[in-house]
């Protein structure tokens, strides 16, 4: 700044006296310098034409400034009054001053006034400033770095020596000479003569304006007509060579940056959208399968639900297993992805809303619940309908024995066979009346086992409860009508009682005898045909130690039964002893000698048939039990291995010898070894479906359910798969941070060190430990507690308390190497953008490769500030989305 403000003072004191010794000079300047305001106010959209005339109001010399500096002034005011154009002049004087400059006699009354010296002494400040100050060549600055630059591309060509910015230029061949230098393809330069200066600046000019897009400042005719060219335009329009062409230098650079940098993106988004898109299908699918599994329609039969178990165990071992290798593929995905944008640093990636790893390891933790209820719910539903089918069966079979035993029993209690009968004739229908309402007391519990089997079908839920409802109704209401009957009958008995004495008391002790015997018998062979259902051994041997006791009764039955026998022998007896002719069967029973026999004959018949179906039941609960212990041994086996297995590669993944290589080797064929044990686990599942398929339902041989060890296989599979990951990600970081094995060991002893329980995380302390063993300043003081913070802060960011072997590594390798910014890619894209604020999709494709520049140009949103033109382009924000500090 110093030096433009003794160079602008120096040039000052003398401005008056240069114009009025050569008044050609101050036409150079009025057209270099109105050239070159042109060459950054097309920028705007807009040109001068009269230098002192078009600055007058200040406008256009505000914009020149602004689109220069790239900073923004005040507002201009916008009225046509002198005060207002002063105004506007002494806001952009200001604003040079602003930048360190001392403008000496120099007011805006003059500017606006038109005094083409004032004009032109504030231009050529402005060009000293923004244009010339800046270079810089082997540590000389402004005018005389700007003049070594020339010297030194122009040093290898003939009858070219710049010395200055006046007489060494007059014969064209040092613009030349800069043109060839950069760009040999525009200027033939062997072609040209000394003695040809107006051809040789011509030339220079024309192909300058032409293909470099410096617009033409000067008259070649001017230059040859003086004897000393002017200065201050030679170094202006110098100063506009040098930009174009140093400016090509930067731009190859900046290219190459931003195409480093947008290839990592353009990785990194492919491999978002692929994470994304088998997030979404696997998301997709537990939607789907959790309604299925979480349908409670209830089927009719027992079969009907082994079928829907047998869709499960299909949808387990079929549908299941390719979706859990999905959902550890994308696990595995998922870390791959972060660790990139750490090493690139980049934020790191957040999935769409409901996609994180949080959510799906979520979602597959519903599905586990929901198949766990739904085999539960299989299960039941199985012994809920073995239960009502057991029930009904026996519903029917105690009503068809009631239904049989109250058939006719309406018409005996209607008929009137005791109005012409004999004394003794209604003393035994009375005393058969009483034997009848002891068989129907007997027959009472019956009816009420009847209807509480109905109550119970009705509270299970059966499927054919209506006509289960309709039966037991009609038997309830026929017992009803029974008992009025029977109580009418007894009465009208009863009234005849007084006319009859007659009575045979061996009739009625014979029936009142028979009767309960006969339901003793008939309640024997109920029971003895009582179908069963049993899930143990113990409940089959209750069964066969009641049988034995039923059958230590017989002998005792047998003797019932010949006492009663005996009471008809006796009346036999009796009658053939005193001549008495009996009138036929027994007034007071039904119940024939005959027919007592009958049913006796047929319970022992039925007995051997019992002990042949509880011993058949029992050789099937053996059965049973021997698949219990077949599957307790491989599941405690399998148990065992996979307990064995998972400490194993904990402890592999803590000691880890060896390179990396040679551990994902090692990893890799430790996988193998375990996914060779496969064969065991699916020996195990052929165990458990002959299990299911015999209806066991507990196993007192083992703790491990088929649920239990699935899970715990999955649980192996994946936790192998994250440390081979794991070791994957560590080789990725130490490839692309230069890290060494030696590096890599030392980090892993460390970490080793201080993870005393082995868990695979530091706490905070065993961390602040760790650092402070590797030299880092965290010691227990106001400096040291605010350092350990912002460590933590890196590797702990979700705040849990513990640091992982992965963050560590990634913190280490970041804290030894260096990457790139955001702002080195915002510089790099203002060197392509002739460091205008916005760029434009023509200049994207002309320095960078064409899907780079597609890339670009479909990601940058529109450049909307005052400087805008149609098409532009904001690469400002681009560049911090690239990392992270806005959105893309």
């Amino acid at each position: 700044i110093n030096h433009i403000n003794s160079t602008y003072m120096e040039q000052e004191n003398d401005w008056d006296r240069d114009l009025l010794l050569d008044p050609a000079w101050e036409k150079q300047q009025r057209k270099t310098f109105t050239a070159w305001c042109n060459s950054h106010l097309r920028k705007a959209g807009t040109q001068i034409e009269n230098i002192e005339q078009d600055f007058r109001d200040g406008l256009k010399l505000m914009l020149l400034l602004e689109v220069i500096s790239g900073e923004r002034l005040p507002k201009p005011e916008r009225g046509k009054m002198r005060v207002h154009k002063i105004n506007n002049v002494n806001k952009a004087l200001d604003f040079i001053a602003s930048k360190g400059v001392k403008l000496v006699s120099i007011g805006a009354e003059e500017i606006v006034d038109g005094n083409a010296k004032m004009t032109l002494g504030m231009i050529w400040t402005i060009i000293l400033r923004f244009a010339i100050q800046d270079i810089s060549v082997e540590e000389t600055s402004a005018k005389e770095g700007l003049l070594l630059w020339c010297q030194r591309k122009t040093a290898p060509y003939k009858n070219v020596n710049v010395q200055n910015f006046h007489i060494s230029w007059k014969d064209g061949l040092a613009f030349n000479a800069l043109i060839h230098r950069h760009r040999p393809d525009l200027i033939d330069y062997d072609s040209l003569r000394k003695d040809d200066p107006v051809t040789n600046l011509n030339n220079a000019f024309e192909v300058a304006e032409k293909h470099l897009d410096i617009p033409k400042m000067l008259d070649a005719e001017d230059i040859v007509g003086t004897a000393r060219p002017d200065e201050k335009a030679i170094m202006t329009y110098v100063s506009s060579f040098y930009h174009a062409f140093s400016g090509a230098q930067k731009a190859e650079t900046a290219a190459n940056r931003i195409c480093k940098v947008l290839a990592v993106n353009q990785e990194n988004e492919q491999m978002m959208e692929d994470y994304e898109k088998l997030a979404s299908d696997l998301l997709e699918w537990i939607r789907r399968t959790i309604p299925w599994l979480e349908n409670r329609t209830q089927e009719k039969t027992v079969n009907d639900m082994q079928a829907k178990q047998e869709d499960f165990r299909d949808y387990r071992c079929v549908h299941k297993p390719p979706k859990v290798q999905e959902k550890c593929q994308l696990e595995i995905s998922f870390n791959t992805l972060q660790t990139k944008l750490r090493l690139s640093n980049r934020p790191a990636f957040m999935p769409s809303e409901g996609r994180m790893m949080s959510d799906i390891n979520g979602a597959w933790h519903t599905l586990e619940g929901a198949e766990k209820g739904y085999e539960e719910w299989i299960l039941s539903e199985i012994r809920r309908l073995e239960r009502l089918e057991h029930l009904a069966e026996k519903f029917h079979q105690k009503a068809a024995i009631h239904e049989s035993w109250t058939d006719g029993k309406e018409a005996m209690l209607t008929q009137k066979d005791y109005a012409t009968s004999t004394l003794s004739e209604v003393k035994a229908l009375l005393r058969k009346h009483e034997a009848f309402e002891s068989d129907l007391a007997a027959h009472q519990d019956r009816v009420e086992q009847i209807a509480a089997i109905a109550q119970e079908l009705n509270e299970l839920d059966y499927y054919d409860s209506a006509s289960v409802n309709a039966r037991c109704q009609k038997i309830c209401d026929q017992w009803d009508v029974l008992g009025a009957l029977t109580l009418s009958r007894k009465e009208s008995l009863e009234r005849t009682e007084k006319q009859l004495e007659s009575i045979d008391e061996l009739y009625l002790e014979y029936a009142k005898r028979a009767a309960p015997f006969n339901n003793w018998m008939e309640g024997a062979m109920e029971d003895l045909q009582d179908m069963f259902i049993v899930h143990n051994i113990e409940e089959i041997q209750g069964l066969i130690t009641a049988h034995e006791q039923f059958k230590s009764t017989l002998p005792e039955a047998n003797k019932e039964r010949e006492a009663i026998q005996s009471i008809q022998a006796e009346v036999q007896k009796i009658a053939q002893s005193n001549g008495i002719k009996l009138s036929g069967a027994n007034p007071y029973t039904s119940i024939t000698p005959e027919s007592i026999d009958n049913k006796w004959e047929k319970a022992m018949a039925m007995v051997p048939l019992r002990d042949s179906a509880l011993q058949d039941e029992l050789n099937k609960q053996n059965s049973n039990d021997t698949l219990r212990a077949k599957f307790a041994t491989q599941a405690n086996a399998v148990g065992a291995y996979i307990q064995e297995k998972m400490e194993e590669i904990g402890r592999i993944s803590i000691e880890m010898n060896g390179t990396l290589e040679d551990q994902l080797t090692h990893l890799k064929e430790y996988q193998q070894s375990i996914m060779s044990y496969m064969p065991e686990i699916n020996k195990l599942e052929g165990f458990h479906q002959h299990i299911q398929e015999a209806l066991i339902f507990d196993n007192q041989y083992t703790s491990y359910t088929m649920e239990h060890l699935r899970v715990g296989w999955e649980q192996l599979l994946t936790t192998i798969a994250r440390t081979i990951n794991e070791v994957e990600n560590q080789i990725l970081t130490r490839d692309a941070k230069g890290i060494s094995q030696e590096q890599l060991y030392e980090y892993r002893a460390s970490f080793n060190h201080f993870d005393k329980d082995h868990s695979g995380a530091l706490q905070a302390e065993e961390f602040k430990a760790c650092l402070i063993s590797l030299g880092y300043d965290v010691e227990n003081d106001k400096q040291g507690d605010g350092e350990f913070a912002r460590i933590m802060g890196i590797v702990d960011p979700n705040g849990t308390g513990a640091v992982t072997f992965q963050a560590f590594i990634d913190f280490m390798s970041t804290e030894t190497t260096d990457t790139d910014t955001a702002d080195q890619v915002i510089a790099s894209f203002k060197i392509l953008a002739a460091d205008k604020n916005y760029i434009t999709a023509d200049e994207l494709r002309r320095e960078l490769p064409p899907d780079q520049a597609e890339y670009c140009i479909a990601r940058m949103a529109p450049y909307t500030g005052p400087d805008a033109i149609p098409g532009a382009l904001d690469y400002m924000s681009f560049s911090t989305a690239l990392y992270g500090e806005s959105d893309l």
